[in-house]
């Protein structure tokens, strides 16, 4: 099965869908709504798919999630690098290359060491 299908609805209509992150058939109604203020790591893999399939323009992703492009950028390259994995917003300081360590954590003795 090819990553891209195109429709013809019995309208007329043409309905493009892809394979989305999860493994299913996506269209552009299966992509995250417009008002979306929680971004998990699957939304974002959802818009990253749609854009790189032609399924949405980056202009009108970055237009409809109030994203810049610089951002939508990052989360293709986490993708690429690290899978979807990289997109989760509470561990990005392992995935991002700028930023720097964590620093070291304090060790706690007591008076038996």
């Amino acid at each position: 099965m090819s990553p891209r299908e195109t429709d013809i609805d019995d309208d007329g209509a043409n309905g493009t869908s892809v394979i989305s992150p999860a493994g299913h058939m996506m269209t552009e109604d299966d992509l995250p709504p417009p008002d979306t203020k929680r971004w998990v790591m699957r939304r974002k893999a959802e818009v990253v798919a749609g854009v790189r399939s032609g399924l949405i323009s980056l202009e009108e992703a970055c237009r409809r999630y109030t994203l810049s492009v610089e951002e939508f950028l990052s989360w293709q390259r986490l993708i690429d690098s690290h899978g979807m994995r990289g997109l989760r917003a509470t561990r990005l300081q392992d995935y991002r290359s700028d930023a720097p360590a964590p620093a070291p954590r304090a060790r706690i003795t007591t008076a038996a060491e």
